[in-house]
């Protein structure tokens, strides 16, 4: 023998010797370069085409198939019977609030009006007050005014304007001057002190005023003091 190998047999004895022996032939150089070639066109993964259409459904605004929005209920009945004795029952509760509103309101003016006399009472009673202290003063002053009037050697000239303005001072606040001679002797206005019998059968009349009476707002202060004939 040479040094020289003799060449070997190519391999398709031995896929010859497979395909008698039943079994499939292994992938060759060729198919298996082919089969190692990507796909360009991605695989659908189960679902994915589902997720636009969910999410296109969440959208606002987006409507189902029967064109009504997701989710939407429908309106409930409406019963006349039950609305109209709903109707009535607020009708009523309103009628309640406004009686009880006017009787409140026409509480609070009969206070405000009670109060308005109550105070008007106190400053009257005060004011009444006030010229019953003053009677004696004026008295005194009137009693002066006929002593110097028919006395020549005194000028009453200033007492007599000092009385007079007092006079007319209290009577522009109210004071009335009570008891004249011949006027209807009145139990309620005259204090008799004296009664002379009368011949004529008339009723009692009043013959001297002692001390006139007054009246301040239509209210008694004083009755005059008098002499009753009758």
């Amino acid at each position: 023998m040479s040094g020289v190998e003799e060449p070997r047999e190519p391999t398709v004895l031995a896929t010859e010797e497979v395909a008698q022996a039943g079994g499939s032939p292994g992938p060759t150089a060729d198919t298996a370069s082919h089969e190692a070639v990507p796909d360009p066109t991605p695989a659908t993964e189960p679902g994915a085409a589902a997720a636009p259409a969910a999410a296109r459904a969440e959208e606002p605004g987006a409507k189902g198939p029967g064109g009504e929005e997701p989710g939407a209920e429908e309106p409930a009945e409406v019963d006349p019977a039950r609305l109209a004795e709903q109707l009535a029952v607020v009708q009523r509760e309103r009628d309640e609030y406004l009686d009880a509103l006017r009787r409140l309101q026409a509480d609070f003016e009969n206070y405000r009006k009670r109060i308005q006399r109550q105070q008007e009472d106190v400053i009257l009673r005060a004011m009444e007050r006030l010229v019953a202290a003053m009677l004696p003063a004026l008295d005194a002053f009137e009693l002066a005014e006929e002593h110097l009037v028919g006395d020549e050697a005194v000028s009453p000239g200033g007492l007599l304007q000092a009385v007079a303005l007092l006079r007319d001072t209290l009577a522009k606040e109210g004071l009335e001057r009570i008891g004249a001679v011949g006027d209807a002797f009145d139990p309620t206005a005259h204090e008799a002190v004296e009664h002379a019998p009368d011949g004529d059968g008339q009723g009692p009349v009043v013959e001297v005023v002692l001390r006139p009476g007054y009246r301040f707002q239509g209210r008694m202060v004083r009755p005059a003091m008098v002499k009753v004939r009758g």
